[in-house]
């Protein structure tokens, strides 16, 4: 088992180049953590820092308390699986999966003991004396998992392992990946994507990297949490906009009145009621509201609970739900409104849309989240 830290970890390729900035993360024993974020933000170099790859430009790593910056690789406990499976072409399966621990001089019993074990866990038992070319994708990436498992790490790292598969594998792996970190509970696992869906059903802690000119603002860690954490309390409007698909809605609003508990917020022609704690905000503020697709509800014209009307102005149609654009006028922003598969609606129609109060997100004008103030489950 280990533990991985950054204290204040910077990196710059130049001096003018700051990719990673002020990070400062804990991954605890057996912890699965996914690094997450758009492209650019620095994700797979932070997990080639922890690797060893890359130089730290200034900060601490420390692996199970100590200090690793200048550790070499090898010394690490680390294991890493890579985009490109990065298998050696001329040996078979067992043979790649047995290379690591020949190079490390590993009784020759041990090493047929452990390649069998993760053969078994990968289900690669019929594929051992195959080379890498009469493989699949997916038995590829499983053949490249089961070297690092040999290994018996104290923390695995994963960049971005499904990003070469189709659909159907990713899924498929990314169970696999999932039932093997429930196998291996006492291994810590860095995983990084771009996919918030891997991040989101692997991940026991998410760590969302900012990206740009937020990078040097507000340092290279949007937010870190549990899954849920993310999804119901995003401290930022950067972070509600990234997590969720699809895209939360954001409308431009101004802010009536607030208390500790509610807030009332005017967009454009309509009046809305968020159970935010706005009270350090002044009445006529602009801030910005976000409801996501998910929570938004079509309802009768006539319904009381209608606070938002509009005409629907395209819908796709997705087998189990559909996706509803709703253009509301007054220049704001067409509404996305996720329903049912079978809902009845059709282009030009009016339709009246309701949002609970408890479901609504508020930020101010530099994009800094309101407390909700209704406990909704973060896992």
């Amino acid at each position: 088992m280990s533990t991985v830290e950054f204290k204040n970890i910077c990196k710059r390729y130049t001096p003018q180049s700051l990719t990673i900035n002020n990070a400062n993360i804990r991954i605890e024993d057996g912890e699965f953590c996914v690094f997450v974020g758009p492209s650019g933000c620095g994700k797979s170099t932070l997990l080639r820092l922890v690797a060893g790859l890359e130089e730290i430009t200034s900060g601490d790593l420390l692996i199970d308390g100590r200090r690793a910056n200048d550790l070499p690789p090898a010394q690490r406990g680390l294991a890493m699986v890579f985009q490109s499976y990065a298998l050696y072409p001329h040996m078979t399966v067992r043979e790649n999966m047995a290379f690591g621990l020949q190079v490390l001089g590993s009784d020759k019993a041990a090493i047929a003991r452990k390649v069998q074990e993760a053969s078994d866990a990968l289900q690669l038992n019929h594929l051992l004396d195959r080379l890498p070319k009469a493989l699949s994708g997916g038995q590829r990436q499983r053949v490249a998992i089961g070297r690092a498992i040999v290994k018996e790490p104290g923390v695995f790292l994963f960049d971005e392992p499904l990003s070469n598969l189709d659909a159907a594998l990713r899924v498929q792996t990314r169970l696999e990946i999932a039932k093997l970190h429930q196998r291996l509970s006492g291994s810590s696992m860095i995983y990084v994507t771009h996919d918030q869906v891997e991040a989101m059903t692997l991940a026991d802690k998410i760590v969302l990297l900012n990206t740009g000119e937020r990078i040097a603002q507000h340092g290279s860690v949007a937010q870190i949490g549990a899954p849920l954490t993310l999804y119901h309390r995003p401290n930022s409007l950067f972070v509600a906009e990234f997590i969720g698909s699809p895209k939360m809605n954001v409308l431009p609003a101004t802010l009536v009145a607030a208390s500790s508990v509610r807030a009332e917020i005017q967009v454009g022609p309509f009046t809305l009621a968020a159970a935010v704690d706005a009270s350090r905000l002044p009445a006529g503020a602009a801030v910005q509201l976000g409801l996501r697709p998910e929570d938004i509800r079509v309802v009768a014209p006539s319904s009381e609970q209608a606070t938002l009307r509009g005409t629907v102005s395209y819908i796709e149609r997705l087998g189990e739900s559909s996706l509803i654009y709703v253009d509301v006028g007054s220049g704001l922003p067409v509404l996305t409104v996720k329903t049912e598969g079978t809902a009845s609606l059709a282009l030009g129609a009016a339709v009246a849309l309701a949002a609970d109060p408890e479901r609504l997100h508020l930020f101010d004008a530099a994009g800094l989240a309101c407390d909700r103030t209704v406990d909704l489950p973060c896992g």
